[in-house]
């Protein structure tokens, strides 16, 4: 988990280096910053209430309780994933139990939390030069709270399209999805 968690990590720069050279010259450094800035908010909301959001207790069928990731008797534990009961088609459900793999609770919080800044920072991508600075940095905490969380608690935290029976290997649907309709409407809207 940890050396996933490593691998993951190494998008952050090369995605700064990358947005970096793909603007004018005069935008580099802004852009530099907005990627820089999505990874730092996103760890601070993602503890502070945006991964309980995503992972904790029902609110809603598709959005969790937001509290803090924080102190030694939740980070110490052993990692749990929710147990949930699939529905189908055909009247049939599968019940599948809580998950309880080998490594403590942190590391589950943190290997989320670069799902979800890489989310931002490939979102940063998509208002590269129309949106200023001060306006991104509402913007992030802002996305990730109330468009974010509510897709990762939808299918990997036990929400509705668990339920269902939709499988997200890969982050297709939280990360990639979510990121490339919120960075094409984000453009269209800043411009």
């Amino acid at each position: 988990m940890v050396a996933a968690t490593l691998v993951g990590l190494q998008s952050v720069p090369g995605l700064v280096i990358l947005y970096g050279s793909i603007v004018k010259k005069k935008w580099a450094v802004n852009s530099a910053f907005m990627a820089l800035y999505a990874f730092a908010a996103v760890v601070i909301c993602w503890v502070s209430w945006a991964y309980k959001m995503s992972f904790g207790d029902k609110l809603l069928p598709f959005w969790g309780k937001a509290g803090p990731a924080l102190g030694q008797k939740f980070l110490i534990n052993q990692a749990a994933l929710p147990a949930s009961t699939h529905y189908f088609s055909d009247h049939k459900t599968v019940e599948t139990p809580e998950a309880t793999p080998w490594y403590p609770m942190a590391t589950m919080v943190w290997f989320q939390c670069v799902f979800a800044a890489i989310t931002l920072i490939l979102l940063a991508g998509s208002v590269l030069g129309r949106m200023n600075f001060k306006a991104w940095m509402m913007f992030v905490p802002l996305w990730l709270t109330f468009s974010y969380t509510v897709g990762a608690f939808s299918l990997w935290g036990g929400g509705f399209l668990f339920h269902w029976g939709v499988m997200d290997y890969s982050g297709g649907y939280v990360i990639h999805l979510s990121s490339g309709i919120a960075g094409f409407t984000t453009a269209y809207w800043v411009n």
